[in-house]
């Protein structure tokens, strides 16, 4: 895709997609994408070998997508895994299939990161619009990330991050043991080591299901994360943390219920 200079930085983004049967989403996702107001993109898609007509989609936009894969795996990160080793970018970043990002999205990451010292850099975050399947507004999420609170609970925002290729270098891939938080896993290994960046502008509009993306199987695989990363010493502020967690996710949701 062509190139465009922006404070003479123009990096290539790979944004990687993984799917699977998900046909009712994908169009709308691959054309936020291809729509970028920023075009030194590119475009990886990782499908799970689909049954549907989520390979009829790629096929109506190949000539936009990089490079498309399609077979069976063993859920998301073992799919992100797969797409970080073919990603040819100077920055990876991850868009769900039923996830769109805002037209100037990434040219606003990277006019961010221009004004920055991006080569010391591991990461760049932003906040996220949660949306329910009409596109309601559900709640932004995604704050700066700080040790201190990050190595209790996820305040950043994954799908509104870009990770920079050497940090999975110096930090390794996914850990495919974890179904829901490898995402959490992967920055608790950084520790406060983490060079981290944030701007407060909303880039996706991340669709979730009824209550939120919190659950208690993602309660319990958090507390094992941090367990396995000693992130936080003290058996009983883990325990604390884990009360916690629990205690916000029953309250959201009885108030969706109401």
């Amino acid at each position: 895709m062509k190139r465009i200079d922006i404070n003479n930085y123009a990096p290539l983004i790979t944004i990687i997609t993984s799917t699977f049967n998900a046909e009712k989403d994908l169009e709308q996702c691959i054309k936020s994408v291809i729509s970028q107001s920023y075009t030194n993109i590119e475009y990886i898609i990782i499908d799970g070998g689909s049954t549907d007509g989520t390979l009829e989609i790629v096929k109506k936009y190949e000539k936009f997508i990089t490079t498309n894969l399609s077979e069976k795996d063993n859920g998301i990160y073992d799919a992100w895994n797969k797409g970080v080793k073919l990603a040819n970018g100077d920055w990876i970043a991850f868009l769900g299939a039923d996830d769109i990002y805002m037209h100037d999205a990434i040219e606003k990451y990277v006019q961010e990161l221009s004004k920055l010292d991006y080569h010391s850099l591991d990461m760049i975050s932003s906040k996220v619009r949660l949306v329910d399947d009409k596109g309601t507004e559900l709640r932004i999420i995604g704050k700066e990330w700080v040790w201190n609170k990050f190595r209790r609970f996820m305040c950043t925002a994954h799908v509104g991050s870009f990770h920079s290729k050497s940090f999975f270098k110096k930090y390794g891939l996914y850990n495919i043991d974890y179904k829901i938080v490898g995402d959490y896993e992967i920055l608790l290994r950084a520790k406060h080591l983490l060079k981290a960046a944030y701007f407060d502008e909303i880039t996706v509009n991340m669709k979730v299901g009824g209550i939120s993306n919190l659950n208690n199987a993602a309660i319990k695989e958090a507390y094992k994360a941090k367990k396995r990363n000693n992130s936080v010493n003290n058996v009983l502020v883990l325990k604390y943390d884990f009360f916690k967690a629990n205690v916000i996710f029953f309250l959201r949701k009885v108030l969706n219920r109401i």
